[in-house]
């Protein structure tokens, strides 16, 4: 296959058109997060930042199911529009209140739970709309492109953005992520989306529990999810963990970054390898690629040699990064059209609920138990979950390129419930 080859969903123009916008809107993530820490510190606490980045994933993990329900009764571009727009104005609102020195703790606060449940619907919209623009045989490549760009963007945006920061002050880079925003949904509008048929109208209850039985009929998803969140505990608290070796045993900062560097060209490496991989058994092939990370924390007991410890982050960082292209292009062919953002948001939901989970517990069993056995268990957790896995037929059987059915498992009765109402590397405010 040829390089023209595996670029072949940017060949199909509303693929192009998501694609640039969701790389404009990566530039924006890449080199927030720095600029966000500084300008909380310059009114506030390190306990404020702890804080404000905790309003914004409890509304992320909040609005993750109701991102779901909304994104398959309405539509997706539609969906992504909106939430483009509502990140847009909060990014531009907390650009010019820090420039003008006028940007209280309070406001984080708020504008960080807006943002977060923005990005909760985006994210399950943006799922379900990969397989509208794009045939199945392309829809692996399609999710390794938007992935490929994203790691890509992260090599070099927190180093940009400090120099930012350090140059003209954070408020400047809150302007030019409510600018990749902008970029991104001029994009959107630019997109072009077949139509769908409408969903059968149901309450929203009735909604979740329909795409629940889309997740709990199939062995091979609900099974994966389980483990998805065994190494997301382990990743979390790797997260944690890594800060702490690096500081005491490997010389600081310095070490910490070049293993973060090293992480960062697994990334693109694992996006590349995902545009070329045809896996006959594509979860069979997504569950080993991910033991590296029961190999990198092992190796941190004691730390092996710097080098090897960058080897073995851009090993697993690898296997993420190819392991979810490969998962979400699985979904997408196998899901219903009408239920693929609800399983998706279900799925999202997996991942973000039990990384603070592992970011809270990691440093507290660390003080308890010691920082080896800490790291020890992590590896052991990770390692057992993604061999164990394997041994489920329908995991291990899975073939390669499945078709989604034309509609979802049907409805059981469902009670009669009042309507409540109408997205490892996460966007923050």
């Amino acid at each position: 296959m040829t390089a023209h080859e595996y670029l072949g969903p940017l060949r199909e123009r509303p693929f192009r058109m998501l694609w640039l916008g969701q790389t404009a809107s990566s530039v924006g993530d890449a080199v927030i997060y720095i600029a966000l820490v500084f300008a909380v510190l310059d009114v506030g606490s390190k306990a404020d930042l702890g804080l404000i980045l905790a309003a914004f994933w409890l509304a992320r993990t909040l609005f993750l199911l109701v991102g779901g329900v909304w994104a398959d009764r309405l539509p997706r571009r539609v969906i992504m529009l909106a939430c483009d727009g509502v990140r847009a104005a909060i990014e531009a609102f907390t650009c010019v209140m820090v420039l003008r020195g006028d940007m209280e703790i309070w406001m984080f606060l708020v504008t960080g739970a807006v943002f977060g449940a923005a990005a909760a619907v985006f994210g399950p919209a943006s799922t379900g709309l990969i397989p509208q623009l794009v045939s199945g045989e392309g829809l692996q490549r399609a999710n390794a492109l938007l992935g490929l760009s994203r790691s890509a963007v992260n090599i070099a945006g927190p180093a940009v953005s400090g120099v930012l920061v350090a140059a003209f002050g954070p408020g400047w880079v809150f302007g030019i992520n409510s600018f990749s925003f902008v970029i991104s949904a001029a994009f959107l509008v630019m997109l072009r989306v077949p139509p769908r048929a409408a969903p059968e109208r149901q309450t929203f209850f009735a909604d979740l529990a329909r795409g629940w039985r889309e997740v709990s009929s199939r062995t091979w998803l609900w099974a994966s999810m389980i483990v998805f969140s065994f190494s997301n505990i382990a990743i979390a608290a790797l997260t944690v963990l890594s800060a702490v070796v690096a500081d005491e045993e490997l010389g600081g900062a310095k070490a910490l970054g070049i293993m973060g560097a090293g992480a960062s060209l697994g990334g693109v490496l694992g996006g590349v390898y995902a545009l070329r991989a045809r896996p006959s058994r594509p979860l069979l092939v997504q569950f080993l690629i991910m033991i590296p990370l029961a190999f990198h924390l092992f190796l941190l007991i004691p730390p092996a040699p710097l080098a090897v410890l960058t080897v073995t982050a851009a090993a697993w960082v690898f296997g993420v990064q190819a392991g979810n292209a490969i998962w979400e292009a699985n979904l997408q062919r196998r899901i219903p059209q009408d239920a693929m953002s609800r399983v998706s948001s279900y799925d999202w939901l997996v991942s973000i609920v039990f990384m603070p989970v592992g970011l809270t517990l990691a440093p507290i069993a660390a003080d308890s138990f010691g920082l080896d056995a800490t790291l020890a268990a992590c590896a052991t957790l990770t390692l057992v979950a993604n061999l164990a896995i394997l041994l489920v037929p329908s995991v291990r059987n899975l073939r390669g390129i499945g078709v989604a059915p034309a509609a979802a498992v049907p409805a059981a009765p469902a009670p009669h419930y009042e309507s409540a109402g109408g997205a490892p590397q996460a966007d923050l405010p």
